[in-house]
């Protein structure tokens, strides 16, 4: 019998998260610094949200023309807030949650990255990215 790994062996421990009071220039900066393209939204340790790179650039001209023209995205972030632009009602794994279970939730919904919550604490997150990366290393 084949064991499977929990998501707890591949899953990224070194959070980057984001509060509902936090800015979406923020946002972006650190989506860039860290060159990521999910960011959970906060309360206390307890996820209310997620934030993609791509929700932002729906609302903004994010490295549309010219990396340096903050002026433009500047003005529209301006214009919303984090709340009315996240994911709310986010699906939610535990740590102990397999790898083959999450590779199956990512596979049929549309999104790519799941927030890991233990006893209702974000404790990581897990992309597409780390599931192929743990498939080239099986091959």
């Amino acid at each position: 019998m084949k064991v499977i790994a929990p998501i707890s062996s591949i899953m990224s421990t070194n959070i980057i998260a984001l509060n509902r009071e936090d800015d979406l220039e923020m946002a972006e900066q650190l989506f860039k610094r860290h060159n990521i393209r999910h960011i959970p939204v906060v309360k206390e340790e307890v996820v209310v949200g997620m934030l993609s790179y791509t929700d932002l650039l729906r609302i903004s001209f994010a490295d549309a023309v010219y990396e340096d023209d903050t002026d433009v995205d500047s003005l529209v972030y301006n214009m919303f807030t984090i709340d009315q632009v996240m994911i709310k009602n986010v699906e939610t794994v535990s740590s102990d949650t397999s790898i083959k279970e999450v590779a199956q939730i990512l596979a049929t919904k549309e999104f790519h990255a799941l927030p890991v919550v233990d006893h209702g604490l974000l404790v990581g997150i897990i992309t597409t990215t780390d599931l192929i990366k743990y498939l080239l290393k099986q091959l």
